[in-house]
């Protein structure tokens, strides 16, 4: 699409510091059965990069997509030299938001996909509420091997290993958000929760958790690559130990805790 498209059915917000795997993830958007409009939208965190595997992808793009890059040469987080406290974009993942050209939006990172099935499960689950949200499996960022399904960690309001302590979860990858529904909601992922900057996604849930209505797919239809660092990787650990599940190389060596 070229011009001025009018609204999309659908806009997809990856914020990328032009990892490797961002090809990847656009890929898997422009793979979507989804049969109505898609608008992808990309923000560059002000990183120096290779930008020219954003040409090829450009030409590659469906007739019923469209894909927009928003590309500030600084950063919006203030771990880069920026003022908002989310160390991941700072203020891009809003700023995205409110940018996009369509009534629903969904968050994808640069280092994960979709599956095909993704934004039509998603679309067809906020009909009826403000906000949805759908499963993940879980992958060696390593080795891109599937895990298991997330069945702990981000499943939903009340759910899960965080259901008791913090009132569950859902990662914002796993989402679709009316942002006119939920417009005072979206600000929220701009600010950490922790003094390192984390948190963010926390806030957001927290805030569509409780002003907002939702809706779910029941189904895993997002691939969460899991990296050396994190510091979810010691429970993410001792649950998949607890399935049963070998673990990747690189995450034998943590402290495994055992989940509730």
């Amino acid at each position: 699409m070229s011009g001025n498209p009018g609204r999309f059915d659908v806009a997809v917000l990856i914020r990328t510091v032009l990892r490797p795997t961002l090809p990847a993830a656009v890929r898997s958007i422009f793979a979507q059965q989804f049969p109505g409009t898609v608008q992808i939208l990309v923000g560059i965190d002000a990183v120096d990069g290779d930008r020219s595997g954003i040409a090829a992808l450009h030409r590659e793009c469906p007739a019923r997509m469209r894909l927009d890059v928003l590309d500030f040469p600084y950063s919006t987080s203030r771990h880069r030299g920026g003022v908002y406290s989310n160390r991941t974009g700072g203020a891009l993942p809003v700023l995205l938001a409110y940018a996009a050209t369509s009534r629903y939006v969904v968050y994808l990172d640069d280092d994960n996909w979709a599956a095909p099935n993704h934004l039509q499960s998603l679309r067809h689950a906020v009909e009826g509420f403000e906000w949805a949200y759908t499963l993940r499996w879980l992958v060696d960022g390593e080795s891109d091997r599937l895990l298991c399904v997330d069945e702990w960690e981000s499943v939903g309001p009340g759910r899960g290993g965080f259901a008791a302590r913090a009132g569950g979860f859902v990662d914002p990858n796993c989402m679709i958000i009316d942002k006119l529904a939920c417009h005072f909601a979206i600000p929220w992922f701009a600010i950490a929760l922790t003094d390192d900057g984390r948190g963010a996604d926390r806030h957001l849930f927290n805030c569509l958790t409780e002003r907002h209505s939702v809706g779910w797919t029941g189904q895993p239809t997002v691939h969460y690559r899991i990296r050396p660092g994190d510091p979810m990787n010691p429970w993410r650990a001792g649950y998949l130990a607890k399935r049963g599940i070998e673990l990747p190389d690189w995450l034998k060596g943590a402290s495994a805790v055992q989940p509730d």
